[in-house]
């Protein structure tokens, strides 16, 4: 039995999610992810503004006249949501959770898949694999994957990329593209990342919250990562603190974005209480046209 207000949350994300993939990214993301090639359909008779190319010599010389071959885009995909439900995913200071963006935008993707007449697949993960769901297609099925990104209480609260990576190449033989969703709060994942994205259509997705850039001027506080315990005592009210923090934080980024660019995965970045149906959009239009 699904508890009253869960079931209201997922109603409410389904209702969101679905209009906004109808108003709005309708026909993007088909034009961004393609499918995995041509496929040979029939032979049929030379008709005037053929090109040319496709004509079947063979065949031709066989039948005394022209005949082309027609192919047909093999559309199909088979999208995967590899999602970080570590405890760092539990931070938030802009009127949601990470957790909460991370479950909105599954569900934008997943209703995206399944309008496409795409398969989807989700993969929980922290330190292990926590869940797998096999990829299917329906709205049924989309509702059982919201259901678990909100409600799955995970057994561990570390995080671990490449260990989820790796599950998903043992259980996806063929190509699929994969959406890594995550607050990248890890290290040693960049050979996993780099062989996923070889076998993969591989899809970064940085979640994120602003206080995580920058500290606000609020005195002294007790910062604890939720993935360790370990807490630090802090002054807020030192210019000089903020600014250390703000610039680690920086250069981390600088180096995650960098490290990324250079090994051609794409990355998406996210941050709670901001509008990422539009930074949805304007990453699938990017694709779209750098695909074309």
């Amino acid at each position: 039995m699904i508890p009253t207000e869960l079931l209201k949350t997922i109603r409410r994300i389904e209702l969101r999610t679905s209009r906004t993939v109808n108003d709005v990214l309708a026909g993007q993301y088909h034009s961004a992810f393609k499918g995995r090639g041509m496929e040979f359909e029939e032979v049929r008779q030379y008709q005037v503004g053929d090109d040319v190319r496709t004509i079947d010599w063979n065949v031709s010389a066989r039948a005394g006249e022209p005949h082309v071959k027609v192919f047909r885009e093999e559309r199909e995909l088979t999208v995967m949501l590899v999602v970080d439900m570590s405890a760092s995913q539990s931070f938030g200071t802009n009127t949601q959770e990470k957790r909460e963006l991370v479950a909105e935008l599954g569900a934008t993707l997943a209703f995206s898949a399944i309008g496409n007449n795409d398969k989807v697949g989700l993969i929980c993960f922290t330190d292990k694999v926590e869940l797998f769901l096999p990829p299917r297609k329906g709205p049924r099925h989309v509702l059982r994957l919201i259901r678990e990104l909100l409600a799955l209480e995970p057994e561990s609260r570390g995080t671990d990329i490449a260990c989820a990576l790796e599950y998903l190449n043992r259980i996806q033989k063929r190509k699929c593209t994969a959406f890594l969703i995550s607050d990248f709060m890890d290290e040693g994942y960049e050979t996993a990342m780099r062989i996923a994205h070889r076998r993969h259509d591989l899809v970064a997705v940085d979640i994120g919250d602003r206080w995580e850039d920058t500290l606000p001027k609020i005195g002294l506080v007790e910062l604890q990562d939720n993935e360790t315990g370990e807490t630090i005592l802090l002054d807020t009210n030192s210019r000089t603190a903020r600014a250390a923090y703000a610039e680690l934080a920086l250069s981390q980024e600088v180096a995650l974005d960098t490290w990324m660019r250079r090994a051609g995965i794409d990355r998406l970045v996210l941050r709670t209480g901001e509008p990422y149906v539009e930074m949805l959009s304007r990453f699938f239009k990017r694709r779209e046209a750098r695909l074309a």
